[in-house]
C-alpha cells in the first residue's frame, strides 16, 4: 500500500522496529521477570525495559534529530522544542503480559506539530501489527502474512454500541455508562492499542476510560491509526487529545469511537459525571 512520500521511511522503520521489538518481548513471556512498581502503582519488568531501549536505539540511529518519548524513559522538556516526537510505549498492557495473556502490544507513534501522523501497534502474542497514516490509510498485517484495510463500523444506535473497555482498570463506571446507553455488548480488554485498534477494524464501535492514568505514549499510535480509519477520539470532555504540553498525561481520559456514536457517549459522560458531582455535594 503506497504511503506518502514524505512519511515513507518513517512507517517503514517503525513497522519493522515495532516487529523486531514485539518478537523480543514475546520471547520473554512466560519467563520469570522481576517486576518492580512505579509511583501511581503501575507495573514494569525487564521485558518493558528492554523494549524501551531497542526502540529508542533504532529510532534514533534512523531520525537523529528527532526527539523521542519512552514511557520508560525521563522526560525531558527538549521535546517540546521539536516538532517531530517519537512516542513509544514499548509495552502497553504490562499486567496482561506479566499474567501471561494476550492482550499486550507494542506501539510506537510519531506525531509532527503537536498531533499524531502514523502509527504502529504490534501484537506480540499474535504477530498482528495494525498501521495507519493520517490522511491516508489505515491496515492491519496478519501473522499468516495477509493484509487487510481498516475502516471503523457504521453502528450509530446507542443500544447497538459494542463497547471495549478496560480490564485492568474495571470499576463500577462502566457498568453505569453501559445503562445510560442500553449497551448490553461489553468486552473487557488489556491494552489501549488494542482496544482501540478493534474499534479502528470495525470489530468494536466505541471505548472510553473516564480516569486520569493514560498518557501521551499510551494514545499517539492508536490515535493515527483510528484516525486513518475513519473514527474519533477525544478526552471525555469531546476536547481533542493534547500532545505538547510538559504534563503527558490526559486528565480527562479518551473516548475513542466510530466517530457516528460519539456524542451519544459523550453525553452519556457528561450525565454520569454531574451525577457523580451532585452525589459529592449531598454527601
Amino acid at each position: 500500500m503506497e504511503v506518502p512520500q514524505n512519511l515513507s521511511r518513517e512507517l517503514e522503520v517503525a513497522r519493522a522496529v515495532a516487529r523486531e521489538a514485539a518478537a523480543l518481548v514475546a520471547t520473554l513471556a512466560g519467563q520469570p521477570l522481576e517486576v518492580r512498581h512505579k509511583a501511581e502503582g503501575e507495573p514494569v519488568s525487564r521485558a518493558d525495559l528492554e523494549s524501551s531501549d531497542l526502540i529508542v536505539r533504532r529510532l534514533a540511529e534512523a531520525f537523529p534529530d528527532d526527539a523521542i518519548l519512552s514511557e520508560e524513559m525521563p522526560d525531558t522538556p527538549t521535546r517540546l522544542r521539536n516538532p517531530r516526537v517519537w512516542m513509544i510505549d514499548p509495552i502497553d498492557g504490562t499486567r496482561d503480559f506479566l499474567r501471561g495473556e494476550s492482550g499486550y502490544s507494542v506501539m510506537i507513534g510519531l506525531c509532527v506539530a503537536g498531533r499524531p501522523a502514523l502509527g504502529v501497534v504490534a501484537q506480540p502474542a499474535t504477530g498482528d501489527v495494525w498501521l495507519g497514516v493520517v490522511g491516508h490509510a489505515a491496515w492491519k498485517e496478519l501473522s499468516g502474512g495477509g493484509r487487510q484495510d481498516l475502516r471503523v463500523s457504521r453502528v450509530r444506535t446507542a443500544n447497538d454500541i459494542r463497547l471495549v473497555a478496560s480490564k485492568s482498570n474495571r470499576t463500577e463506571y462502566y457498568a453505569r455508562f453501559c445503562r445510560a446507553l442500553g449497551i448490553t455488548d461489553d468486552l473487557a480488554q488489556g491494552s489501549v492499542g488494542l482496544k482501540v485498534a478493534l474499534v479502528a477494524q470495525g470489530s468494536r464501535d466505541l471505548y472510553v476510560y473516564p480516569g486520569g492514568h493514560t498518557k501521551v505514549w499510551d494514545s499517539a499510535a492508536p490515535e493515527a491509526i483510528l484516525a486513518a480509519a475513519g473514527g474519533k477520539i477525544t478526552d471525555t470532555h469531546g476536547n481533542v487529545l493534547c500532545y505538547d504540553r510538559p504534563d503527558p498525561r490526559h486528565p480527562r481520559g479518551i473516548l475513542a469511537s466510530n466517530g457516528l456514536v460519539h456524542e451519544a457517549a459523550l453525553a452519556a459522560a457528561a450525565r454520569l459525571r454531574a451525577e457523580a458531582e451532585s452525589t459529592q455535594a449531598r454527601g
